[in-house]
This record gives C-alpha cells, sequence and structure tokens, in this order.
C-alpha cells in the first residue's frame, strides 16, 4: 500500500474520496430540500396565478366585452387563486429528477361564449426548495369575434 512522503506511518488516500463524499452530501442535500408537488401548489397560487392575471387583466387579454363587463379583473383573479392554483397543479407534469424536479404546466385553449381562452404555458425548475421561472407564454392573440 502506498506511502505519505515523509509519514511512513499513515497509508496514502486517494484524492476523489473526498470530492466524492462532498459530491454524495451535496446530491442527499439537493434531494431532501426537493419541492414536493404541494409545495409546487403553493407557488402556483403565488406566481402562476399572478401571471394568469397579469395577461388577462393588465395586457388586455381580455376581449373588449369582456373588458367592460368585468370592471374588477384583479380582484375577481384573485378570489379565485386557490381554485386557479389547483386548475394549474391539474394541468402540470412533473419531472422528478432526484435532486430538481421540472414542472410543465400548460391551461386554457378552450372556447367560452365565443372567445377563444388564451393558452398559458411554462416551466418551473424546482431544486433545494426554491422554484425558478424558465420560460412562460401565453397565446393572446387567439380573440374570438
Amino acid at each position: 500500500m502506498p506511502r505519505l512522503p515523509g509519514r511512513p506511518d499513515l497509508p496514502a488516500r486517494a484524492p476523489w474520496r473526498s470530492g466524492l463524499l462532498v459530491l454524495a452530501l451535496a446530491g442527499a442535500g439537493l434531494g431532501a430540500t426537493n419541492p414536493s408537488p404541494a409545495d409546487f401548489e403553493a407557488f402556483a397560487a403565488d406566481r402562476l396565478v399572478d401571471e394568469i392575471s397579469n395577461e388577462l387583466c393588465v395586457k388586455g387579454g381580455l376581449p373588449l366585452l369582456m373588458r367592460m363587463v368585468i370592471s374588477n379583473c384583479q380582484e375577481l383573479v384573485e378570489a379565485q387563486r386557490g381554485a386557479l392554483a389547483a386548475v394549474v397543479a391539474s394541468h402540470t407534469r412533473r419531472s422528478n429528477l432526484a435532486v430538481a424536479s421540472l414542472y410543465r404546466s400548460e391551461v386554457g385553449g378552450q372556447s367560452v361564449l365565443a372567445w377563444q381562452v388564451p393558452r398559458f404555458r411554462s416551466t418551473v425548475l424546482a431544486v433545494a426548495g426554491h422554484f425558478v421561472l424558465l420560460a412562460a407564454s401565453s397565446d393572446t392573440s387567439q380573440e374570438g369575434p
């Protein structure tokens, strides 16, 4: 067995062992803090529902007639935060990567009173107890008559 230089009483250790140990501990820590689907639903209530509210109420995603009828759009969306978060969660696919998760959501696209509801898509990375919105898009250009 090889010996350490200057210390013939101690055997030499492979330098990669400590690196492998650090990597294993980091992986275990990330795996333990990988957010759950319930954590994602709470995130959806805070962030993704705000995106929907922004698209519909602020950016004019609603047709003109509906904007005239609904004067308090943001309050209406806010009141439905829990229900909308549950809808987003039910239209989400999770890829569990053990140390992180990737959530892909797609909501909307239905027709309501001859109006095409915009389709919202998002991709969210969940890692170390946090969520990072990687991509978000919507098809708000599809308005009805």
